[in-house]
């Protein structure tokens, strides 16, 4: 989640990089040896596999400050001396100690290469590193957009402190393997704030330990996998409540956390979550982390989709701050940020990108579940038209899809042209049920798995029967919209595609005299004779038509 929209004008600012390394475009942008050794599975990196991370800190609110450690048990996949930390200044990685022994590190910016003397030789034995540091994290400014640590106070002057980091890197704060292909198994996070604060972060309370008069440790256990950046701190006087769902998988706990003042007014409106669950569920299949719980978390910005803990910041009102971003009326049914950044607990949390040039899985897929969550509570009709109305906020300007290998991100795009992309799919499936399948049996598949974009392709296909090669390199590698071409004479139909890829072959449905019918377009014309004169084109298709003479 990163959108940003300006005043009176639904328009996606995304800090986003340019062109797809897999595009039908060649990219201009200049990468440095720092976006390399963030964005690729460098040879320090591909020879450990993450098993568990312990991050136990001390957040000292007065002077920004955070100060501790980061436990890592690892799997040794291949022989090798040289283990990559990423750490962003100016956080500094003070030491890294292996069986008592503290070890030489090479900095280098954003990356930490940590010479290990144990020989790492054991092909599949587990090991274990601690991790040292501390310092004053990057403020976020205008979080989430840019990222870090926000340091607020409350209304009443209370410290109300969070992190966000997607993008940027969840190194900002903490030292990881800050690469999206690698999931730790699981996690410990211990915060120790001052008494009177709370820290919420993911997974379920394991324990509140009170360390002297001033301060208190709160240990919070992750049970499933978990990628970098949904890892969260939320530090503030929050009051918490509570239910308990009863899901496809049985109960589920959901749990509120939000500012003191704010209670009487979380109550009547986080009635959404539960609402969110069902629909999501229903498309989806069963909430991915069921162990860990559900929360919705009060943050001082918009909002973000940590695991098990998705942070909230929408002033307890519909839409988007009050906003329709489809401008149809239908996107003030809902609070945007609820129903948006839980969607991303099935299309980012439990299927996660591998690269951050295929980010449009996570985004694409999450925009789209705005309009099901629509479809499942006011019907088809209303999903429909309130995907259509986010048309207005694409750009067309470059693919959706990034480049590979150095941390960069697609066109924001990846939001609507990409769940227009998903809208206009359902329509060429042809059989809800199906569709439906389809969006369930992806979070069965790729169960808390890293993925790429030709898996996801591949296994829609698949599923659908359908060859779509040329339908996602249109909609993702390229940046033209389809156009049927078309003319009707003497109740003769020809049509083609134009502004398309080699291969494109979409069918499409056409009305004509209250009757429908489907064609198979190619580039070349085709003719088809109609008891008509005139023929009604079909908006749910993200295309446009040019009718010729």
């Amino acid at each position: 989640m990163k959108l940003l929209y300006q005043i009176g004008v639904v328009v996606l600012l995304l800090i986003s990089s340019n062109l797809a390394g897999q595009s039908l475009f060649a990219s201009n942008e200049n990468f440095t040896r720092q976006d390399t050794l963030r964005g690729s599975i460098t040879t320090e990196r591909a020879w450990w596999d993450l098993n568990y991370y312990h991050l136990d800190i001390t957040v000292n609110p007065e002077t920004r400050y955070i100060k501790g450690k980061n436990t890592i048990h690892y799997t040794i996949l291949n022989s090798y001396q040289t283990l990559q930390i990423d750490l962003q200044p100016p956080m500094k990685l003070t030491k890294a100690i292996q069986d008592g022994k503290k070890l030489e590190v090479l900095s280098d910016k954003n990356v930490h290469l940590i010479k290990l003397e144990k020989a790492q030789n054991r092909i599949g034995s587990v090991e274990l590193i601690e991790i040292f540091y501390e310092g004053k994290p990057r403020e976020a400014i205008n979080a989430p957009w840019d990222g870090g640590i926000s340091w607020k106070k409350d209304s009443n002057g209370v410290d109300f402190i969070a992190s966000s980091c997607q993008g940027l890197g969840a190194s900002v704060w903490w030292p990881n393997k800050d690469h999206m292909y690698d999931e730790v198994d699981s996690m410990k996070i211990s915060v120790n704030v001052p008494k009177h604060l709370m820290n919420i972060s993911n997974g379920r309370l394991q324990s509140v330990d009170q360390k002297g008069d001033d301060t208190t440790t709160y240990n919070w256990v992750v049970s499933n996998p978990i990628n970098n950046y949904g890892v969260n701190i939320n530090i503030g006087d929050y009051i918490h409540f509570s239910e308990v769902y009863q899901g496809e998988k049985g109960p589920l706990d959901m749990d509120y956390y939000v500012l003191r003042d704010h209670l009487e007014k979380a109550i009547v409106h986080f009635t959404d979550a539960p609402k969110m669950m069902k629909a999501f569920e229903y498309w989806f299949g069963p909430y991915p982390f069921y162990e860990d719980s559900f929360k919705l978390v009060e943050v001082p910005y918009l909002g973000m989709e940590h695991q098990s803990s998705v942070t909230y910041g929408n002033q307890f009102k519909n839409g988007y701050l009050g906003t329709d971003l489809s401008r149809t009326g239908w996107g003030l049914k809902f609070d945007f940020i609820i129903i948006h950044e839980s969607g991303h607990e099935w299309f980012a949390n439990n299927i996660t990108y591998k690269d951050a040039a295929d980010m449009w899985i996570h985004e694409g897929f999450t925009a789209y579940s705005e309009s099901l969550f629509l479809d499942y509570y006011y019907g088809t009709k209303a999903a429909s038209e309130y995907v259509i109305g986010t048309r207005s906020s694409i750009r067309n300007d470059k693919p959706i899809i990034g480049v590979y290998n150095v941390n960069s991100e697609g066109s924001s795009d990846m939001y609507y042209k990409g769940a227009n992309m998903l809208h206009t799919l359902r329509q060429i499936i042809k059989n809800d049920d199906k569709w439906r399948q389809i969006l369930r049996g992806l979070n069965t598949e790729f169960h808390h798995q890293t993925v790429t974009t030709k898996q996801i392709e591949s296994y829609i296909s698949n599923e659908s029967g359908l060859n779509l090669e040329a339908f996602f390199d249109q909609y993702l590698r390229d940046t033209r919209i389809p156009t049927l071409e078309y003319r009707l004479k003497d109740n003769i139909l020809s049509y083609r595609w134009t502004q398309v890829v080699n291969g494109f072959e979409m069918p499409i449905e056409i009305n004509f005299s209250r009757e429908k019918k489907w064609l198979y377009p190619t580039e070349v014309w085709q003719e088809i004779e109609l008891n008509s004169t005139e023929i009604d084109v079909d908006i749910d298709y993200y295309i446009k038509y040019n009718k010729v003479q």
